[in-house]
């Protein structure tokens, strides 16, 4: 095998090589950029989760309150409105 043929099938190999390269390297990419998407879904439905729970606690709470102080404002009318 003549110098040049050799040096031309080097070139040609090393081409391949990289080029086989950068897809695996795009391949990857696009594997990493899935997971990263699937991790940032799953982390967004546990604050969602979360932050649902707060809020029907605090409604709860809430509402329990406003029952207790409209449970006191009507026996104060019963106590009012009784006769002696």
């Amino acid at each position: 095998m003549s110098l040049r043929k050799f040096v031309l099938a080097l070139s040609l190999s090393a081409a391949m090589t990289s080029f086989t390269f950068a897809q695996d390297s795009a391949k990857q990419d696009m594997k990493d950029a899935g997971h990263e998407t699937k991790q940032a879904a799953k982390d967004t439905g546990h604050a969602t989760k979360t932050t649902a729970k707060k809020t029907g606690n605090a409604a709860k709470k809430g509402t329990n309150k406003a029952a207790k102080k409209t449970e006191k404002g009507a026996e104060k009318v019963q106590d009012k409105t009784q006769p002696n």
